[in-house]
């Protein structure tokens, strides 16, 4: 392979690294794609129970991807979103909060989509689009100068390009290579992540259950073959009591499930596997320096209580992709501080409200109990109050 030039090379090939290089391809730049791992072109891995919350605003970056119809499993539209708050095997509170979409227009919320098949649509596109140039499994070790970047592939040549984007995680070796620092918020608590089958349908309704451990989330997926009714679930709980429930057999766990669930979808079973991943945020002091820019995961990092962690991420990549489209120079210094002001903002905002939700709702207190359930049945009585909520939740 002889060195080449390139418009961008991207380090990190996930969601967001990989919708992006997509995106940026479908446009007409040259890519360079790099990842640590290997990204078999026709990847078909067996349903794990991992899902992804796309908010309508989200989706653009998708579409224009050419990534949202290359899905290939159906997403599922999220119609209706019931906030609640209550005990682990009690009823929930009677004072809730309800979003229906049609309240804002006809488009749902958003879709929940599987993980994987979302990593199958990249893993096909990068390697159909001519622009993108894959190299993974790969190590680059990458110099950034005022007017270009190289990136050294080991064992193969050196490439350049006139931006590198840093798409490669919470512990980003390019943000600690550039010198960003980030604060970090630990949160002492494990989302614990698993898909179930039931026996009645979920009509499109998603739940967002608040529990004193944290809160507790119901996603509508489509069915497969096998199953009619599935939902994600997406619990957040204190470290040792998601490592206890980690250790729980099938029927154990599934029976704990069920208590924070409740009733409405009738019995349940648990389909795929069960995942727990420790908590914390994380937010990079600045998102750019020359030549780089951070996006996802190396840029921010929020707590899952609002699913909207990966939709900050397409965001970053969207405002990216449109500020690139404007510009000859992709690393140019004006469009490095655009996407930075455009971004870090929104993104610290989001964090803070996220931040501020799981330490209101994940108390046990009894006068904060009452206060929060009060607050969203007042909430529910204010229809603009509510639009504004729905309209942010789905990224507009």
């Amino acid at each position: 392979m002889s060195a080449e030039t390139f418009d961008v090379a991207i380090i990190g090939a996930g969601p967001v690294g990989g919708a992006l290089a997509c995106r940026l391809a479908a446009a007409g730049r040259k890519i360079l794609l790099v990842d640590k791992a290997a990204l078999p072109p026709m990847e078909h891995p067996d349903f794990d129970g991992r899902a992804y919350a796309i908010a309508a605003g989200s989706k653009r970056l998708l579409d224009e991807a050419g990534l949202w119809d290359a899905l290939p499993f159906p997403p599922c539209p999220i119609l209706n979103i019931d906030v609640t708050d209550g005990r682990v095997g009690r009823p929930a509170s009677p004072l809730k909060l309800q979003f229906d979409h049609e309240a804002v227009g006809d488009d749902p919320f958003g879709w929940i989509i599987e993980a994987r098949a979302l990593r199958i649509a990249i893993n096909r596109q990068i390697h159909e689009n001519a622009n993108i140039l894959v190299l993974a499994p790969a190590e680059a070790s990458v110099t950034r100068s005022e007017h270009e970047a190289t990136i050294a592939i080991t064992g193969g040549p050196t490439h350049t390009a006139r931006l590198i984007v840093a798409a490669d995680g919470r512990n980003s070796p390019l943000r600690a290579q550039a010198g960003i620092p980030v604060t970090r918020i630990p949160y002492r608590q494990s989302a614990v992540v698993c898909a179930i089958a039931h026996a009645k349908p979920h009509k499109g309704v998603a739940l967002e259950h608040f529990l004193p451990g944290g809160p507790f989330a119901q996603l509508p997926m489509s069915p497969t073959d096998q199953h009619e009714n599935i939902s994600a679930i997406v619990f957040t709980d204190k470290t040792e009591i998601a490592a206890r429930l980690a250790a729980l057999d099938n029927a154990a766990f599934t029976r704990e499930v069920a208590k924070r669930l409740g009733p409405h979808l009738g019995p349940i079973s648990l389909i795929g596997r069960r995942w727990t991943y420790p908590l914390s945020a994380m937010h990079a002091a600045r998102y750019t320096a020359p030549r780089l820019a951070l996006v996802g995961d190396s840029a921010h990092g929020i707590h899952p209580i609002a699913g909207q962690g990966l939709n900050l991420g397409l965001r970053d990549a969207l405002a990216l992709a449109d500020l690139l489209a404007t510009t000859e120079d992709p690393g140019a210094p004006k469009t490095l501080a655009a996407y930075q002001a455009a971004r870090r903002p929104a993104n610290l905002a989001m964090l803070a409200a996220t931040d501020s939700l799981d330490r209101l709702f994940s108390t046990n207190n009894p006068a904060i109990r009452l206060a929060r359930d009060l607050g969203l049945a007042a909430v529910d009585r204010m229809p603009r109050f509510k639009r504004r909520f729905m309209l942010a939740a789905m990224g507009r």
